[in-house]
């Protein structure tokens, strides 16, 4: 399986979410599997935010096309 998120963005989850410190010597044992989930949660939040952005961007271009 080939990598679902990028080491960049799982730091900045990290920081974002309050415990940035625990991974900043790249050890990620101390990490709860609760910070995990709302690690996982919130780059699904990103993720659909961006798309949602995209396709109203792309909907808008479309509109101003007719």
């Amino acid at each position: 399986m080939g990598k679902v998120m990028s080491e960049e963005t799982k730091y900045k989850l990290a920081n974002d979410l309050g415990f940035g410190d625990k991974v900043s010597d790249h050890d990620w044992s101390d990490v709860t599997t609760g910070e995990v989930g709302s690690m996982v949660r919130e780059a699904i939040k990103r993720g659909e935010q961006a798309i949602a952005e995209e396709a109203k961007a792309n909907g808008a271009v479309h509109q101003n096309v007719k």
